[in-house]
């Protein structure tokens, strides 16, 4: 006896018809007749009086149709009681560009950890797929750069807005300026974040509208990467302003024209979990100033 087998037996016994009960339960009308005929040779009992145009329940089948349906609302009850367990336990899934992840991310998961047992699990992703990852339902939420193109699909919060600077290292022969401009990066050798941020199209998009071409030494995702080439003095890398820099080995440099970036959480429209409304509304709540 399996609960797939009273499923289908208690469906025909509601609708007293094997066709109804299979239209019901989107399931073949042989597949159900089998499970009936399967049910009545394991307990060597008719529960169903064939006639020619209708079936009824016998009184061993009556028997029988009270105690599955009993059988089915107890076992339809502990799935919803676990699923619920389960989902109270399921972390929440957070993308984080891998750069943003020095400045105040990592404070602000501590912070909701303190307020509430549900786990938050972080996924480093740029912007662009982190958004898809959102759409897809892979993640709950992400932390994206929100010039990300295709915004409007996504319900957002803006968190912060920073900056871009030009970092360098104090050997660097524009060490000494005090701004940098996109005519001065013509003949640099550039490092960029990996090629699904946000930054690299609008740092791409400069460089076209002079009709220049940049010089890509690397794209990468990890700070200490970016930092260990940058020092060696032969090429600088784009940051964000609030990123924490070494200023006895770093100088970072004002970009004119300005160029600054918006940073927030965005999640599908429509309804999604409540763990993750709990951490929207402390992240509506969390002042990120004495990070910045």
């Amino acid at each position: 006896m399996t609960l797939n087998q009273l499923e289908y037996y208690c469906a025909v016994c509601r609708f007293q018809s094997i066709t109804r009960a299979s239209e019901e339960l989107y399931v073949s009308q042989p597949t159900i007749s089998v499970a009936v005929r399967e049910l009545e040779k394991e307990f060597h009992m008719q529960f169903f009086n064939h006639n020619k145009n209708r079936i009824s329940l016998t009184s061993d089948g009556e028997a029988f149709y009270l105690k599955a349906s009993k059988l089915l609302e107890q076992a339809r009850g502990m799935y919803d009681e676990f699923a619920r367990l389960g989902e109270q336990t399921r972390p929440i899934k957070i993308g984080i560009p891998p750069i943003m992840s020095t400045v105040f991310f990592p404070r602000m998961i501590d912070a909701f950890h303190e307020k509430s047992h549900t786990p938050v699990q972080l996924q480093e992703y740029g912007s662009v797929r982190a958004c898809d990852l959102v759409a897809s339902g892979d993640l709950d939420l992400a932390l994206v750069n929100m010039d990300v193109y295709g915004l409007d699909r996504f319900e957002n919060f803006e968190i912060m807005t920073a900056e871009c600077v030009y970092c360098v290292s104090r050997t660097h022969r524009y060490a000494g300026e005090s701004e940098i401009t996109f005519d001065m990066l013509k003949d640099e050798n550039l490092i960029l974040f990996n090629t699904d941020s946000v930054l690299n199209q609008t740092v791409y998009a400069r460089f076209r509208s002079m009709k220049a071409t940049p010089r890509i030494l690397m794209t990468s995702s990890q700070l200490y990467t970016i930092l260990n080439f940058v020092r060696s003095g032969t090429c600088g890398a784009f940051l964000f302003s609030p990123i924490a820099v070494n200023p006895r080995d770093f100088v970072t440099l004002p970009i004119r024209p300005v160029m600054t970036n918006r940073f927030g959480l965005v999640w599908k429209k429509g309804p999604i979990r409540k763990q993750a409304e709990s951490f929207i509304d402390f992240a509506k709540g969390y002042d990120i100033t004495p990070y910045l």
